[in-house]
Order: C-alpha cells, then sequence, then structure tokens
C-alpha cells in the first residue's frame, strides 16, 4: 500500500470524508487509498456523485476510464448531464483481476461468475475457456461479497476482496491484457488551481450535424499547438443520431490561451461545459 499519500487541498488530513464507489475491496478504493481522509464506501457511481453534492463527503472517487474496455459511460453522463461537480484530480492504477473462490472449491466445480460488467469484458478470454455462465454485479468488490457460501459460484474480484470475505484466489493476472490501466477521478465542487502541470476536460455539442463541423472546433486547439489526449463522442440523450464530445486537452482552463480558445468554441457550439482543471497523474 502506498504510504505517500496525497494531500488533497481543502482536506484536514483524517478529517475530510472520501466518498468511492465501494464496497470495501474494490479498485476505487485501491484508488482512494492513495489519498489522505476517511474513506466512505457506496454502491453506486450515482450515490458517490449525490454524496459529494449533497456535503456528504468532501469528494469522491470513481473510474472514468480502462486502456482495455475505453470510458465508464455513467460517469461521463453524471459530470456531463447531472451534476455541477468537477474534476479535481486523477489516479491512474494497473489492474489485476483475480478469480476468487469459496474455500474449499475448484475451478471445475464453478459454473457461474459474478462481477462488474468492466471486469467480465476485461476478462473475455478467460472466461470463454470456461464452461460458465457470467452474471454482472455493481462492482468486483460486491461480487465477491455476492458469492460467499455460494459453492457454485466465483468472482472476479481484487485480492484485497479475497482477503476481507475469506475467500480463495482460483487463478490471478486473468485479464485478456496484461497492460490494463484504469483513470480514476476526484471529484468536488471545484476544481485543481494551476499548477502548469495541467490537463482540462471539457464537453460541447455540435450545433448542426454537418461536414466538417468537428474539425472546425478541434482546429481552434491545433492551430494554437494545444495538444488533445482524448476525443470521444456520447448520446446526447436529446435524440437519435445527436451527440456530445468529451476532450481532455492539456493545459488549465485559466490560462490566457486556453481561455481563449474556450471562448471561440463556445462562440461556434452554443455551450461548452469545463469538466474541470486538474494536475496530470504524478504531479501536484
Amino acid at each position: 500500500m502506498n504510504n505517500n499519500k496525497i494531500k488533497i487541498d481543502g482536506l484536514e488530513g483524517s478529517k475530510g470524508k472520501i466518498g468511492f464507489f465501494g464496497p470495501s475491496g474494490s479498485f476505487t478504493e485501491e484508488a482512494a487509498l492513495t489519498l489522505e481522509g476517511e474513506l466512505v464506501a457506496f454502491y453506486t457511481i450515482s450515490e458517490v456523485f449525490d454524496a459529494v453534492s449533497q456535503d456528504k463527503v468532501d469528494i469522491g472517487v470513481v473510474p472514468i476510464e480502462n486502456s482495455i474496455e475505453g470510458s465508464v459511460g455513467i460517469t461521463l453522463d453524471l459530470l456531463a448531464h447531472d451534476y455541477d461537480l468537477k474534476i479535481r484530480n486523477e489516479i491512474i492504477l494497473p489492474i489485476s483481476h483475480n478469480l476468487l473462490i469459496n474455500p474449499n472449491m475448484t475451478l471445475d466445480n464453478i459454473k457461474i461468475i459474478y462481477s462488474h460488467p468492466q471486469a467480465l469484458s476485461q476478462c473475455r478470454k478467460f472466461i470463454e475457456g470456461l464452461n460458465v455462465v457470467t452474471q454482472s454485479a455493481p462492482s468486483t468488490s460486491a461480487a465477491a461479497e455476492l458469492i460467499v457460501h455460494k459453492k457454485y459460484a466465483a468472482a472476479i474480484s481484487t485480492i484485497r476482496s479475497a482477503q476481507i470475505y475469506d475467500l480463495d484466489i482460483a487463478e490471478h493476472n486473468i485479464q485478456d491484457y496484461q497492460n490494463n490501466l484504469t483513470r480514476f477521478v476526484v471529484v468536488n465542487k471545484q476544481d485543481h488551481h494551476r499548477t502548469y502541470t495541467d490537463k482540462t476536460s471539457i464537453v460541447f455539442p455540435l450545433p448542426e450535424d454537418r461536414a466538417g463541423g468537428l474539425y472546425e472546433i478541434l482546429g481552434e486547439f491545433a492551430r494554437k499547438n494545444v495538444n488533445l489526449t482524448k476525443i470521444e463522442s456520447r448520446p446526447s440523450k436529446e435524440k437519435l443520431g445527436k451527440y456530445i464530445f468529451f476532450v481532455d486537452l492539456e493545459g488549465h482552463r485559466e490560462d490566457l490561451e486556453i481561455r481563449n480558445i474556450l471562448n471561440i468554441i463556445k462562440s461556434k457550439v452554443g455551450y461548452i461545459k469545463i469538466l474541470g482543471s486538474y494536475p496530470k497523474e504524478g504531479h501536484d
């Protein structure tokens, strides 16, 4: 475990409360444990956002992107549509999936595997090699909790979950690709002050569906030599075929050049929502 915990501005050591997508034993808890503060588990990502919004906790930690399966849609949707919360920090962790079973059982006994849909997808090849069915669970740690005393059930989860629920580890490192990383974000009512090693996340719509519309917007960044680290579209929730675009870019919203670009884009698209400016992983 990381003993050099990161201090989050506004949290007073152990007095600050950190909500995380749990229950205990989840990968998100592992990310939250890198921060200073008292951890509070919630069973859904929505509950974490709600707790931060209602000041039940000071900050929340949720997954936003995986190197194998891509973005966590619910996190993006909550940031874009449902809450006025900001990304304050990012945490990137290597993810190692393990197959957990009850004591005195073997892999040959297993008939069903529980886990979060992302974990099931990340271990697709391993699962296909077994004669089993799968069942989604709210989280990897919730999956471990679900199989306790279920003899013929297994869970894809963490080593910590095995310890918490007294389960055996039948197989280690069962993910399809070993370079498996998940990016987590710390959400708060305010984003981070400028550190000069920052990223900014934004979301915007296109005013109309026409050739070159997106290129025209992204060209503003290219003209100023601003690097884009992520571009992704998701349904706008308004009508079929209408999308919004999530963009991560290098720089802070308070940088003069970034502020000017965002103002130009806003004049072209009608609105732009800044999801937060925050230090790149490894900087603070």
